[in-house]
């Protein structure tokens, strides 16, 4: 740019980039890139405290190699590294470790047990973590593969996530089995080598007696001995925790969570978009323009900004689905306002929208403009967040939908935190038609197109000619048009000649007369039917509540002795809203009732937001059922049971504990008011994303428990042992591989439209990990307390019996009956 100002750009003009979508786009990616860094180096630290710096180097190979085969998958299958295949890798970057880390585990406490290192033990490690391991990860793949499968704008923009989450699972699996043993047998064997301290007999590594004199037995065993012992005792624990998990539901359902699409995302740009009585002049929008200039150059964060009055902004992709780009006239106007920095202010740009909106909104009232804050969407954009459709019936003028729709709109601006509202009525315009007398115009030889050329021509709508000239490239167009202050007024006009046949010129005024009349209405379509739109946006709220509440207000008729007024088609009753606080999804409404004439129908699920919402949730919905179907077939192929699978799942459920509460936590802690307006933390479609993604992350520690509870009933424990044993010695791999995930996810967090999928992860980890320590345990005690065999899969015991019979002289344990 400087180049060309330097040959092309006369004296006294300059340059400046208003916008740059290459260096945003960078920047994203660098701020993805450390993001990923920080996780690695997070992940393999928390490693070392948890296994050491040796066990720590075997699972940070599995990284790079990992990755490095994830993209070859990718570069495969045509897709690129883009902001969301980098959250994906992030995300799995706590997953992918999660394998190697139960394999390095396992057989590190079998060298620390025998003391010694073998090739051997190496493989008896593996083989008796494999089948778990194998059912965990093929869950977690599970869990990921129906976002293929999300329909409409938001299926492209999941897909590069719903293809390398499952990818990267697959190749952990595949490293896990190959590298990771030979790695940890050759890194390892120094460590447990013979000689290499006292006591080098061969230690049995099931010895129930030492299990029994651990820390975590001592701790555990209070805790679980009276859950055990009494089944009134466990009936009452369970029943807590289904109590506490509906509480957690019913969170959403009181509204104390908002629920909201997408969040808001924090970009360094804000749009304004100014829409005046269409019979504004282009002085008189300029001169708005002007005042507005005026307030933003006051603002702190504001670094500059491009105004475009009688034009539209250049088009942007938000802008293309909102049709900005088709505004022009002199009644319309745009102001692009750049931020500075995210790490030169201290509020993200939605915030700064809100701090800015009431100001900027006197202005608008003040020129009597409508006024527009958009902010760029994070995801697939939308006409307006609150848009409804007003049908009528056939026989209805438009000018019926119009007055309608007045109502509608009457009924949005009285919503508490609904904003922007607009609608597609245009204020009513003059406009002077020339009538042609037709005698007298054949009798001077005129034509009614010769006359329409003539006005066409004068008024400046039309080209007469071209020139070319030596200094240009393209031929240049000659436009011939009357000054402004001779094409003012109808009579004006009716001075210009025309010229005859004969070569006569005749003035306008004896060939026909100037009559008054209204610039016609545009009439909008959808599916061959007339609809007139009404647009909104939302400040403070979630749009989801605010169409539940408008609908809920809705009356076929006013009810009995209520006051209001009646708008256009429709009435709109003269109560005051209730509070926001007080509403839930469970009594709706704001108490303003509302409705329409009959004929006239109003549907709010078109182009807003809500019929997004409702169609991603409803594919994440369904695509949350095909995942809990999938890991149910494949916990029943591995279990050979019906029950035990049921058993291991309700680690997923438990996760609610965790998000809900913890998005309340989260609102309670750091949600603002800002320019009068509430500032929540949403629960979003990624936050939904999380969930799905904990049904196969948690139910890996439950596979793992149930299987060690499994082993140890077919070396003969009783099953109050084989639970106790399994906590003690599976804790350690359970609590390192949810640590990772949840570590992993936490540099996702400074990411506005992430942020909720990390927030999932995290606080449902937490809580999932925690309860199914207790709640797996017991639900398996009470369903297999009083059976034969405890449940155990036949499969784990011909898997014990094959491990002991190779043994010379070894004697199989006897199975206990409690």
């Amino acid at each position: 740019m400087s180049e060309l100002a330097a040959t092309h750009l006369p004296d006294g003009v300059y340059w400046r980039i208003t916008r740059d979508y290459g260096e945003t786009s960078n920047e994203k990616v660098n701020e993805l890139v450390e993001g990923l860094a920080v996780a690695i180096v997070i992940v393999v630290a928390l490693l070392t405290i948890g296994l050491g710096w040796r066990e720590a180097l075997i699972v940070a190979v599995a990284v790079p190699v990992v990755f490095g085969l994830t993209l070859a998958v990718n570069l495969l299958f045509g897709f690129t590294i883009n902001r969301v295949t980098l959250f994906a890798l992030i995300l799995a970057l706590g997953l992918l470790v999660d394998d190697p880390i139960v394999d390095v585990e396992n057989i590190a406490r079998h060298f620390a047990l025998r003391k010694k290192a073998t090739r051997r033990i190496v493989l008896e490690a593996v083989a008796e973590i494999r089948p778990p391991l194998i059912t965990a990860t093929l869950a977690v793949i599970v869990s990921f593969l129906p976002m293929f499968f999300i329909t409409g704008m938001m299926g492209p923009y999941m897909r590069p996530m719903a293809l390398n989450v499952p990818v990267t699972m697959l190749m952990s699996m595949v490293v896990a089995f190959t590298i990771t043993p030979w790695l940890a047998y050759h890194v390892l064997r120094r460590k447990y080598a013979r000689g290499g301290g006292p006591g080098h007999a061969e230690h049995d590594p099931h010895d129930l007696d030492a299990v029994r004199q651990s820390r975590l037995y001592k701790l555990f065993y209070p805790l679980m001995a009276p859950l055990l012992r009494s089944r009134v005792v466990a009936w009452t624990f369970l029943l807590v925790m289904v109590l506490l998990t509906a509480g957690a539901m019913g969170l959403a359902a009181l509204r104390s969570v908002p629920l909201k699409m997408l969040p808001f995302d924090n970009k360094n740009e804000l749009l304004l978009v100014l829409d005046f009585d269409e019979r504004t002049t282009l002085e008189r929008s300029d001169a708005a323009v002007r005042d507005f200039e005026a307030y933003l150059a006051g603002i702190p964060e504001v670094t500059d900004y491009t105004s475009y009055v009688g034009m539209a902004s250049p088009m942007d992709f938000n802008g293309l689905v909102r049709h900005y780009y088709l505004r022009q006239g002199d009644h319309v106007a745009e102001v692009r306002i750049n931020l500075a920095g995210k790490k030169n202010r201290s509020l993200q740009s939605h915030a700064i929208g809100l701090r800015l909106r009431k100001d900027l909104q006197a202005i608008a009232d003040r020129h009597g403009a409508r006024m527009k804050l958009v902010e760029t969407p994070p995801g697939p954009p939308v006409i307006a967040s609150v848009v409804a459709e007003v049908y009528g019936r056939p026989d209805h003028r438009y000018e019926d939908l119009l007055s309608a729709a007045d109502a509608v709109e009457a009924r949005l601006a009285r919503e508490p935190g609904v904003v922007d509202v607009d609608s597609v009525r245009e204020a009513p315009r003059r406009k002077e038609v020339f009538v042609v007398d037709k005698e007298k115009a054949a009798l001077n030889g005129v034509s009614t197109d010769e006359i329409a050329q003539t006005l066409r021509a004068l008024l400046g709508s039309g080209v007469v000619g071209t020139i070319r000239s030596g200094t240009e490239r393209n031929p240049l167009r000659i436009e011939l048009r009357l000054p402004i202050d001779r094409r003012t007024s109808a009579a004006d006009l009716a001075r210009v000649h025309v010229k005859g046949q004969a070569g006569q010129l005749v003035p306008l005024a004896e060939l026909g007369k100037w009559e008054p009349a209204r610039v016609d209405q545009t009439i909008y379509h959808k599916n061959l039917q007339r609809v007139a739109y009404v647009f909104a946006e939302t400040a403070g709220r979630p749009p989801a509540d605010v169409v539940v509440d408008v609908l809920a207000d809705r009356t076929a008729q006013p009810p009995a002795g209520a006051e209001g007024q009646t708008v256009g088609n429709g009435y709109v009753a003269a109560a005051s809203p209730r509070p926001v606080a007080g509403r839930t999804f469970l009594h709706n409404g704001s108490g303003i009732a509302w409705g329409l004439s009959p004929g006239f129908t109003v549907d709010f699920a078109g182009e807003g937001e809500w019929k997004i919402t409702l169609d991603v949730f409803r594919d994440l919905g369904l695509a949350f059922g095909a995942a809990m179907v999938g890991i149910y077939i494949l916990l029943v192929a591995q279990t050979g049971s019906f029950a035990i699978p049921v058993v291991v799942m309700l680690a997923i459920p438990l996760t609610v504990l965790g998000v809900m509460p913890g998005f309340w936590l989260l609102n309670a802690l750091s949600a603002q008011h800002v320019g009068g307006f509430l500032d929540p933390v949403y629960f979003t479609a990624t936050g939904m994303i999380g969930m799905i993604a904990l049904a196969g992350i948690v139910t890996r520690d439950s596979i793992i428990l149930v299987d060690f509870i499994h082993l140890s009933l077919a070396r003969g424990r009783s099953l109050f042992d084989a639970i106790m044993e399994s906590r003690v010695v599976r804790l350690r791999p359970i609590l390192l591989t949810a640590g990772a995930a949840m570590l992993g996810a936490v540099p996702i967090i400074i990411d506005p439209i992430f942020s909720g999928l990390a927030w999932s992860l995290i606080f449902g980890l937490f809580a999932s990990t925690v309860f199914t320590l207790f709640v797996i345990p017991v639900v398996y005690w009470m369903l297999y307390a009083n059976k034969p065999g405890h449940g155990i899969p036949q499969s784990t015991m011909e898997q014990e019996e094959h491990e002991l019979s190779p043994e010379p002289g070894a004697r199989r344990p006897e199975f206990v009956e409690p």
